[in-house]
């Protein structure tokens, strides 16, 4: 989200020193213990102007982790909405599994409603913006006190995230885990999705039991899938081919030449002869051979051969329309 015009920092300069300088005779330790029972009480602590400096100032022994963002509507801000239920379960999942204190670490949130000064001071113009604080005094003090910025470029962030980035920058200290709470509705909603499926399943298993065990069903199942990719089905869709295309002089093109190239509707035409055959070769093996009629059977004997053999020359034919050097063909289609 943008900001309106920030006004000068002089208006607040001077409470801001005011603020810092009391900040400065709390004792860190002291001060610490104050914002963690803040914190066990409601994480993540919610700040203004004063306690976000006396939280942050300059001599603390902690870590402070600090969201500042702009819930109100006014502001049009989607990104502050969408991460704040993320970073109030990341903030209570670490406090309450860190009642000790022992990570050294409090969860705090700045809105701007509630810290305007403190967002002209910085000169911020977007939110969310999450800070960490180092220590800059005691066994955990860093080389540098300036906090460290987390990136929100790739949009709204899950805990686990935040907090890995956060865990990252604590060596040596507890890292409590995220624990999200149960989603009953989720729960029950499998659940009743799952009971009514294993009804229906046992309600219709005495009629799809034997689709599944007839041995026609998996033979034309067999065979369609065969045909579908070995006429290049697959190929299609890996390059998305067009369905047809023009053959420069107006009319229409229903087989790309060259073994490297293919429309969509030739897949399909080459598809539907390649049943055709298949059909045929079924019929001579097992349909032809079972007739009991001697004359029915040389019919359907000549039947089959002849649209066998003509299929095929003319499969041989498109074959050689895609490339002029394929050295194979029957007649009538030379």
């Amino acid at each position: 989200m943008r900001w309106p015009t920030l006004f000068s920092l002089a208006l607040f300069g001077t409470g801001s020193l005011v603020a810092t300088a009391a900040a400065k005779k709390t004792p860190p330790e002291e001060r610490f213990n104050v914002y963690h029972a803040k914190a066990l009480a409601s994480a993540p602590v919610k700040l203004s102007d004063p306690s976000y400096r006396e939280l942050t100032s300059s001599s603390r022994d902690y870590t402070v982790a600090v969201l500042l963002t702009a819930m109100e509507s006014r502001y049009g801000c989607q990104l502050c909405r969408e991460f704040q239920p993320e970073w109030e379960l990341l903030a209570r999942s670490w406090t309450s599994g860190d009642k000790k204190g022992e990570s050294r670490l409090v969860f705090g949130t700045l809105d701007f409603g509630d810290g305007k000064d403190i967002f002209m001071s910085l000169g911020l113009q977007t939110a969310p913006v999450l800070f960490l604080f180092p220590p800059t005094v005691g066994p955990h003090a860093t080389a540098s006190p300036e906090p460290v910025r987390y990136d929100f470029t790739s949009g709204s962030q899950a805990a686990e995230l935040v907090h890995s980035w956060v865990a990252r920058h604590l060596p040596d200290r507890p890292h409590p885990p995220i624990k999200r709470p149960i989603n009953w509705m989720r729960w029950i909603s499998t659940f009743v999705v799952l009971s009514g499926g294993l009804t229906v399943s046992y309600a219709a298993w005495p009629y799809v039991l034997p689709i599944i065990q007839n041995r026609t069903v998996w033979a034309a199942i067999t065979l369609i899938s065969i045909l579908l990719f070995t006429s290049g089905h697959m190929f299609n869709q890996i390059r998305n081919v067009p369905y047809v295309a023009g053959d420069g002089r107006g009319g229409i093109s229903y087989f790309a030449s060259g073994f490297q190239s293919q429309y969509g509707l030739e897949t399909q035409i080459v598809a539907a002869m390649y049943g055709v055959l298949a059909l045929s070769g079924i019929s001579l093996a097992i349909k032809v051979p079972r007739m009991s009629d001697p004359k029915m059977q040389g019919v359907a004997l000549l039947a089959w051969a002849s649209v066998l053999f003509v299929v095929y020359s003319l499969l041989l034919s498109i074959f050689r329309g895609k490339n002029p050097g394929y050295p194979f063909s029957l007649p009538p289609f030379m």
